[in-house]
């Protein structure tokens, strides 16, 4: 992130779901603009194998896309999706938030989180 003094830094976590949707949104402002620099998807399996499409929306260019397997057995760790933009990416306006989202693991889990991370101009 550039030194700026206008630049505020923010985050968001979904906190720890079980079989349920795991969203951070980076909550933007009235006349900000909100940027994404990146998001961290942690969980544990299910009772079944699946693939679930993580989406990042609300950002310039359209929804972002990112599949994850989630293995079978709920003490299984399900891959850790790290992303880190090269370029933060911004909202598609001022004063839009960013929603990174995953759906639910499936029955069974016990464990997912989402954290996401960025700053406002």
């Amino acid at each position: 992130m550039p030194v700026n003094p206008s630049y505020v830094t923010i985050s968001s976590s979904s906190g720890n779901v079980a079989a349920a949707a795991a969203t951070a949104t980076l909550t933007s402002a009235t006349g900000r603009l909100a940027y994404i620099s990146g998001f961290v998807l942690t969980g544990s399996g299910a009772t079944a194998t699946s693939v679930i499409a993580v989406t990042v929306t609300g950002v310039i260019g359209g929804t972002m896309t990112f599949n994850v397997v989630v293995p079978a057995g709920v003490t299984a760790q399900t891959p850790t999706l790290a992303v880190t933009f090269p370029v933060p990416v911004a909202a598609s306006a001022y004063g839009t938030n960013i929603v990174v989202s995953a759906p639910s693991f499936g029955a069974g889990n016990t464990n997912a989180a989402m954290v996401a991370y960025g700053y406002l101009v």
